[in-house]
């Protein structure tokens, strides 16, 4: 298993705990690329490393995840390799089910679904706002769904020949290198398998502000990947970037003096009300969050996408 981590102290403890329950046939090595972090990370990584010889820990000066998942996969053995995110807590029997997956289908890679967690306060609402399919989008890995070929999954159980077969994960890719990742091992061939019995709890941004600065980055860096791969272009991608300039044609109209300028903000702010009755929060205020959490999915990605730069 490869796990990056950079400033990951919150996490990292109950996510390693998680790994080191798997319950498989052979053993397994465990390798964690620690970025440069201000908090305990390389404490708690090291301390994971001194009382387990399955684990160890590379340095991964840059801190770009790309980057410390190839550090962490060159320093691994096995034929397989298993991704895991600091923020993320595998549920008992993953990888022995993610192996059998990936032998009986014949896969690239094998992964399931994203179920966000949040702890309490806004991390929770912003949880909700993230498992909503009115949040995030309607990829399968955030989600339930058939089983079957995709074109991305969370996380990801590879086949270490194809992996390294495709180059691993390009490093100029500093968000999105999942997707690109994805878009590789199936230009050349292979399957990218979703199996919906792989449910992987995460935790999200625990604040709007924080929110909105990850899916900034996650649009600038799509726009990046579609202009080198624009076959790998889904109509979904779209949504929230067109979003964002029907909104600003909707300014431009109120500022003119037309009332035509509301018709866009108005079914926007009706879908999510209606979509905020479907998520499990209460309370005036907690559903005022929750609704601006959803706007900042979409403002921030659509935004990113329209004129975001990939330095962040």
């Amino acid at each position: 298993m490869v796990i990056p981590a950079l400033q990951a102290a919150a996490t990292l403890g109950s996510c390693l705990q998680a790994v080191l329950a798997q319950d498989v046939d052979t053993e397994f090595d465990i390798t964690i690329a620690v970025g440069p972090s201000n908090d305990d990370t390389w404490a708690i990584a090291e301390a994971a490393a001194s009382t387990n010889p399955n684990v160890r820990v590379v340095d991964n000066p840059s801190g770009a995840t790309p980057a410390a998942l190839n550090l962490a996969i060159a320093a691994s053995a096995g034929p397989i390799i298993a991704r895991v995110d600091a923020q993320s807590i595998l549920p008992a029997g993953y990888l022995r089910r993610a192996s059998e997956t990936l032998a009986r289908t014949g896969a690239a890679n094998v992964g399931g679904i994203q179920r966000p967690v949040g702890g309490h306060g806004r991390q929770a609402i912003i949880a909700e706002a993230m498992a909503s399919p009115f949040g995030p989008g309607p990829a399968r890995f955030r989600r339930d769904g058939e089983e079957g070929p995709v074109d991305t999954v969370y996380l990801g159980v590879f086949s270490r020949a194809a992996l390294e077969a495709v180059g691993g994960f390009d490093e100029s890719m500093r968000r999105n290198q999942d997707y690109d990742l994805n878009w590789r091992l199936r230009a050349a061939g292979h399957q990218v398998w979703f199996d919906p019995e792989l449910v992987v709890e995460y935790r999200p941004r625990p604040t709007l502000g924080r929110l909105w600065d990850q899916h900034w980055q996650y649009g600038a860096w799509k726009r990046y990947s579609l202009l080198r791969a624009p076959k790998s272009l889904r109509i979904r991608q779209l949504v929230a970037p067109a979003l964002v300039v029907g909104l600003a044609f909707s300014l431009g109209a109120l500022f003119a003096g037309s009332l035509l300028g509301l018709v866009i903000p108005v079914i926007y702010l009706v879908a999510a009300i209606f979509a905020s009755t479907r998520c499990e929060v209460t309370g005036l205020s907690n559903r005022m969050v929750l609704l601006a959490a959803f706007a900042t999915i979409h403002l921030g990605w659509g935004s990113g996408f329209l004129v975001g730069r990939r330095g962040g």
